[in-house]
């Protein structure tokens, strides 16, 4: 079973979105949007910025 996005609204009444892997596990989290809309737009951008993006490791910081 691929991952999937979840669009919901939370508790405070902002809508969010999260992502599950297959296992139902919660990988990633979005910000609060105020409409259902902005939240899938975000989604869209995640989509788009995820596609064939770099792995990069951070330096410590001193």
């Amino acid at each position: 079973m691929s991952g999937k996005f979840e669009v919901y609204q939370d508790a405070g009444g902002k809508y969010r979105f999260r992502l599950k892997a297959g296992n139902g596990e919660i990988v990633a989290t979005g910000q609060g949007y105020v409409s259902k809309e902005a939240a899938h737009k975000g989604v869209d951008a995640v989509q788009r910025a995820a596609d064939g993006a770099a792995v990069v490791d951070v330096p410590k910081a001193a």
